[in-house]
């Protein structure tokens, strides 16, 4: 039971994740070292945040429990805007890295758009990010043990599959709408990306109360989408014609002369 248990929730947690990278990243290499240093300035960010809580605490009174939970938030905002900072700092890096691509290929274009960029640097900081959040419940999930045999919820292994998976997705999301307001100079989206991901980390410590949280954040997730499609360029139509699978006509016209192999002398 603990080995089914295990790779169900490693499925729900990741499976979006891991059909994204194999699809859309995997066959890219420049796409693949986007993600991997993705990774890296989120786990910079972790460990900053990690030292600020730690020091934080030391110098606090540990027997103050009500002070403790104090500064668990505390860290986990501290967290959220270290996360941002280094998402910003990654733009950055990025734009610098795509003019110098620009300047180097042939025709003067960078063979990686800044929008691909934003979508695999926000899908590497929510792998990275559910990996860490999820890893040591998986590997309690192997058990020994029961969930739920002293009275706790036993709905705690799969909501947290399902809250890594929309952490992951959220993460993406955010990427392409982060990207996108940096390079367009819009303030208020960067001030909803922040709000959305510091309300996000908040409503999990209303667990155990699972409905309180889990809900709000896939309503968060599902809207949070939609802004990322409309902001990639996507559209209501573009959807309808995936759906009926139908090809545009090409209804470009090539003169008959162009095809002709010239007469030799």
């Amino acid at each position: 039971m603990g080995a089914a248990v295990f790779f169900g929730c490693a499925g729900i947690a990741f499976g979006p994740a891991l059909a994204l990278v194999l699809l859309t990243v995997a066959a890219e290499p420049l796409r693949v070292i986007v993600l991997v240093a993705g990774a890296f300035f989120w786990l910079v960010s972790l460990l900053l945040a990690s030292l600020i809580w730690f020091i934080s605490v030391h110098l606090s009174n540990r027997e103050d429990a009500k002070l403790q939970y104090s500064l668990l938030i505390f860290g986990a905002a501290v967290s959220v805007l270290l996360q941002e900072a280094f998402r910003f700092a990654y733009f950055k890096l990025l734009k610098k890295a795509d003019e110098g691509l620009a300047m180097i290929s042939e025709d003067g274009r960078s063979p990686i758009s800044l929008r691909q960029m934003a979508y695999v640097s926000g899908l590497s900081f929510g792998i990275i990010s559910g990996v860490f959040s999820v890893i040591n419940i998986l590997a309690d999930s192997i058990g020994p043990g029961i969930v739920g045999i002293h009275g706790d919820s036993p709905y705690y292994f799969i909501t947290s599959a399902f809250l890594t998976m929309a952490l992951v997705l959220l993460h993406t999301f955010w990427g392409v709408i982060f990207f996108d307001a940096c390079e367009k100079h819009r303030h208020w989206c960067l001030g909803l990306v922040v709000a959305s991901h510091l309300l996000t980390s908040g409503l999990t410590f209303l667990n155990p109360w699972y409905e309180a949280s889990l809900v709000p954040i896939f309503i968060i997730t599902l809207c949070t989408g939609l802004w990322a499609f409309f902001t990639a360029g996507g559209s209501f139509r573009n959807v309808l014609k995936c759906l009926s699978c139908k090809q545009e006509d090409d209804s470009r016209v090539m003169m008959y002369s162009a095809l002709q192999v010239p007469f030799e002398d």
